[in-house]
């Protein structure tokens, strides 16, 4: 009788503990939109940012292209003397030749690591703008919830959509923005 106490009162005990305690019903949502994709275009800075990245995206690529020309040119004269070197002198022509395609493609896979590492720093660095902006035109509007304009399927009204004026403060407070090409890589995610 006693363990029989005990145990209800036990099981009262830890039901008290674990119980939910009592919700509250949610606020209204009040919602705000926005279009990342817009200001990321629209911007002043991000303007600016794409301007860069295509300058340095051509830069690579010609630079990238003047080597694999070269390599080519190189590959043709091998392929010639191929039939008339020595085995010996033909195998080792060869692996240097293919130890100068890998260097090339390794280089090409770097550059094009190292253009994406200052493109997503410069676009954090922005976003890191824009954050400030954005809680002011949220508290300014009484809302309580910011979703993507690209997730909105319809809206009865424009009167919703905060890019515009997002677009036009952080053109104010960064108007632009040199990208570092020599950005620490971004960090795998943790398993």
């Amino acid at each position: 009788m006693t363990k029989t106490v005990l145990k209800l009162a036990f099981a009262g005990l830890a039901f008290s503990v674990f119980a939910a305690p009592a919700m509250a019903d949610p606020p209204q949502p009040k919602i705000v939109v926005l279009d990342r994709a817009a200001i990321l275009q629209f911007s002043k800075v991000g303007q600016d940012i794409a301007r860069q990245m295509q300058t340095y995206a051509n830069q690579a690529k010609a630079d990238l292209s003047a080597q694999g020309r070269a390599l080519q040119n190189e590959g043709r004269t091998l392929q010639q003397q191929v039939a008339i070197l020595a085995p010996d002198l033909k195998q080792k022509r060869v692996d240097a030749f293919r130890a100068k395609e890998q260097s090339l493609q390794g280089a090409a896979q770097r550059k094009d690591e190292q253009l994406k590492a200052g493109f997503a720093q410069a676009r954090q660095t922005m976003e890191q703008a824009l954050g400030p902006i954005l809680q002011q035109l949220v508290k300014e509007r009484g809302a309580n919830m910011v979703l993507d304009k690209q997730a909105v399927v319809f809206a009865n009204s424009a009167g919703f959509d905060i890019t515009g004026d997002a677009i036009n403060r952080l053109n104010q407070k960064l108007p632009a923005l040199k990208v570092n090409l020599n950005a620490p890589l971004p960090a795998a995610p943790a398993k």
